[in-house]
């Protein structure tokens, strides 16, 4: 399997709570977050370490938005991308925080899959993974091609069937929770319960054959993919 180099964003954000909330769901999505409380904050850390900036944008003394425009004056920084936080919903906002370069612009209160969703996919747009095929044995998952090969045989598998695959193949080893599961496979503004995970993961089994015990239920906790 090849070694993935998590995406790493900063979230900038002067609510503590809010940060840790958001901290927890984007790292159980695999993306590795820093913090920092305001924006002097920011601006002490290496720039270039991050994939993406998620900036709030009403916080005491330096704005989201004037961090913005400080960090497009920074050669390690003006080409990461810009996702804005911010109970600012009017047009005028809007527009002015794309003018600034933002890549997407959330308006408070969000769901907090949303902003998973949200930041993933504007990770995938500016910083696409090098490495698109994962395989154990003779299993494979092209994500380019949608397509799972089993010992060489293409087996069909459903949209949620494949991000279910993809997503335990990608983290080996690693239990992860019903709830981890929902957010990866299925769309961010659908209401799923974990009895639906339960079934799908019934399905894949079977159509991966030989490795199907692979997929080892953890009672309590979720799934994980042992090999």
């Amino acid at each position: 399997m090849p070694n993935f180099k998590p995406n790493h964003i900063l979230i900038v954000d002067d609510e503590t709570d809010l940060c840790e909330i958001l901290r927890f769901n984007l790292e159980a999505a695999g993306i590795k977050v820093s913090v920092a409380h305001s924006a002097i904050e920011a601006m002490g850390t290496d720039l270039a370490q991050f994939d993406l900036f998620l900036l709030d944008v009403l916080m005491p003394g330096m704005s989201g938005f004037q961090l913005a425009e400080t960090l497009k004056n920074y050669p390690d920084a003006k080409a990461t991308p810009i996702i804005f936080l911010t109970a600012k919903d009017t047009e005028a906002d809007t527009l002015h925080g794309f003018d600034l370069g933002a890549d997407d612009y959330v308006t408070k209160p969000f769901s907090v899959r949303e902003v998973v969703a949200r930041v993933s996919a504007v990770l995938r747009r500016n910083n696409p993974q090098p490495h698109k095929i994962l395989s154990y044995e003779g299993l494979r998952v092209n994500l380019d091609l949608k397509q799972v090969t089993v010992d060489g045989n293409e087996v069909q598998l459903t949209k949620t069937e494949f991000e279910l695959l993809y997503t335990l193949l990608s983290r080996r080893s690693q239990v992860l929770s019903r709830e981890q599961l929902i957010r990866e496979a299925w769309p961010p503004n659908v209401i799923v319960t974990e009895r639906a995970v339960d079934v799908n993961i019934t399905r894949l089994r079977k159509k991966i054959g030989p490795y199907a015990a692979l997929i080892t239920t953890k009672q309590g906790f979720g799934y994980c993919f042992i090999g």
